[in-house]
């Protein structure tokens, strides 16, 4: 009897594994999703998916020349709507879970992006990790359109692009699902994103031809960071602010501050390598005070004028300059962010609900109105490191 309840668990246990993978998908039967891009028509949502065939990336020397991703379009009442509609053209289920690229239409962002993120957050099948972008005054269409070099697959560029010039040029920012649904469900900062900037014809960036030529007619480009309150885009900041905001937030991974020397126009280029930012919010008789304080340590990139790198004096007095100058630059966008935007995207609210939840119960519905007019102390501390391999520079022969 012992042997027969034996051998009835032991089936039991196993028929689950016998029946196979009953939700499995073969490749051939989906159309994988590498960018998608969101606008809107009237009422209507306008959804742009890239697809990519992995037939023309695998066959590189193929003596036909096509290209390596395709773009389907379709209209809805909703998003979801535009996207199951998609499948009357697509002729394969479309698969997300290797999105890379998010764009959003300018139009649509201006108006909304509330139904974007509750779609995304919802569906199981998309992973997080995908980049936001805002394509700035243009069609996300278009964007998708746009065929380019170095990467087969054009929405690997863009992914790869972003990642890049956040780790090397201060003004961009990468902005995941997770971060944007965070900051716009956040009462203590205001979320944003950054800009796509397309240049030249579209019509020609369509064409193989775009990615054959040493000099594109047609480019992307990552261009400022576009400012959003609540949901909305209301405006979008200069790359000089785009990157102040950035050291605040301590984004800055590396990028290059350019100080003037003592020598009139000639200028010090300063490789930032490495920085750290910390901020607050203090409470003194009843109103709230920020303080930002950010540490920078540099390189010498490039010389333009005779200096004596090798004293620590020279060292000293372009550190000064380099501190003077980024306080400058902080203040200016804070001051804009404060006068122009009246909506806080920097998080003081949050700094201030971690040091003093009781007052910032009392303010948090009116926050951005007491962010507006709270004053802000900067501190900087900028320290070169390295001068490079050389002490004096060949500019000092040629002057």
């Amino acid at each position: 009897m012992r042997k027969h309840i034996s051998l009835l668990m032991i089936l039991f246990l196993a028929w689950p594994l016998a029946s196979g993978c009953w939700n499995r998908r073969e490749m051939n039967e989906l159309a994988i999703v590498g960018a998608m891009g969101i606008d809107k028509a009237g009422d209507q949502k306008v959804v742009t998916t890239q697809i990519i065939d992995p037939g023309q990336v695998a066959a590189k020397q193929s003596k036909t020349v096509q290209t390596p991703v395709m773009t389907y379009q379709e209209k809805g009442n909703t998003i979801f709507q535009a996207v199951r509609r998609m499948s009357t053209e697509t002729a394969r289920e479309l698969y997300f879970s290797h999105l890379r690229v998010l764009v959003i239409g300018e139009e649509l962002a201006r108006e909304g992006i509330g139904e974007i993120l509750d779609v995304f957050s919802r569906d199981q099948e998309v992973r997080p990790d995908f980049f936001i972008v805002v394509a700035k005054d243009a069609k996300a269409e278009n964007v998708l359109k746009v065929l380019t070099g170095l990467e087969d697959i054009p929405a690997n560029k863009l992914f790869s692009s972003l990642e890049t010039s956040e780790k090397m040029w201060a003004p961009s920012m990468t902005v995941t699902l997770d971060k944007l649904i965070s900051d716009t469900a956040s009462d203590g900062v205001q979320p944003h994103l950054t800009g796509l900037l397309m240049t030249g014809s579209m019509r020609k960036g369509e064409n193989q031809a775009n990615v054959q030529e040493i000099s594109q007619d047609v480019r992307l480009k990552y261009n400022g960071i576009a400012v959003f309150k609540d949901d909305k885009l209301i405006s979008w900041m200069n790359e000089s602010n785009s990157k102040a905001v950035n050291y605040v937030l301590g984004n800055v991974r590396g990028t290059v501050e350019e100080v003037p020397s003592s020598a009139g126009k000639r200028k010090i280029a300063l490789e930032v390598i490495r920085m750290k930012s910390n901020m607050g919010v203090k409470v003194a008789n009843g109103l709230p005070r920020g303080t930002v304080q950010v540490h920078v340590e540099a390189n010498i990139g490039e010389v333009q004028c005779k200096v004596k790198l090798m004293k620590s004096k020279t060292i000293e007095d372009v550190e000064t300059r380099a501190n003077e100058q980024l306080k400058k630059n902080i203040e200016e966008a804070i001051k804009t962010v404060q006068e122009q935007y009246k909506i806080d995207i920097f998080g003081f609210g949050e700094a201030l609900h971690r040091s003093n939840p009781v007052y910032w119960k009392k303010v948090k519905n009116n926050w951005d109105e007491k962010f507006a007019t709270m004053p802000v102390h900067i501190k900087t501390d900028v320290q070169i490191r390295r001068v490079g391999t050389i002490g004096k520079s060949p500019m000092e022969k040629l002057d």
